[in-house]
């Protein structure tokens, strides 16, 4: 949470949580329709906006793209185990996944698996060089388990405000 300037805990207020639901219906609302859906005037929303933002909770807007009409057509998830777990081999291993296409996500999980990777690709032949020419070659890695996406049943970035 954000501290006041005396050092104290802020928590989000009414209005807050109002603007952050409003943002993440329409990140492209206008300052007066955003200030009169929560019921204030336009400055003191506009005020709380870039508050918001400056305290971290929001962290940018973004257009929301179909990928099927840019020709991704195939969502796979891969799991990826490295042969030895240390801090330089976890961050050798961050650093080469950043330059890498194609690649939505990727998180280092606790389980089987080291790491998460959710990539969506254009069909199989590219995910075989996904896999095989990219991800098998990273550093550290000694296998790999996928999962291809056979329906997309829920797919959403939206938070519940409470």
């Amino acid at each position: 949470m954000p501290k006041t300037t005396d050092g104290r805990t802020r928590p989000l207020d009414r209005l807050d949580k109002r603007i952050l639901t409003e943002l993440q219906k329409d990140g492209r609302i206008s300052y007066v329709e955003l200030a009169d859906r929560i019921g204030l005037s336009s400055t003191p929303c506009m005020e709380r906006v870039k508050r918001l933002e400056k305290e971290g909770y929001i962290m940018g807007y973004h257009a929301r793209l179909n990928p099927q009409m840019l020709g991704y057509n195939m969502l796979v998830f891969v799991e990826i185990s490295l042969s030895y777990q240390s801090p330089d081999a976890f961050q050798k291993f961050n650093q080469a996944v950043e330059l890498l296409p194609y690649l939505l996500e990727c998180h280092l999980v606790s389980g089987d698996a080291d790491y998460l990777i959710k990539a969506r690709i254009n069909d199989m032949s590219e995910y075989r060089a996904l896999l095989g020419d990219m991800l098998l070659t990273l550093p550290g890695v000694k296998n790999s388990k996928s999962y291809i996406v056979m329906e997309e049943v829920k797919e959403t970035s939206w938070l519940p405000v409470k």
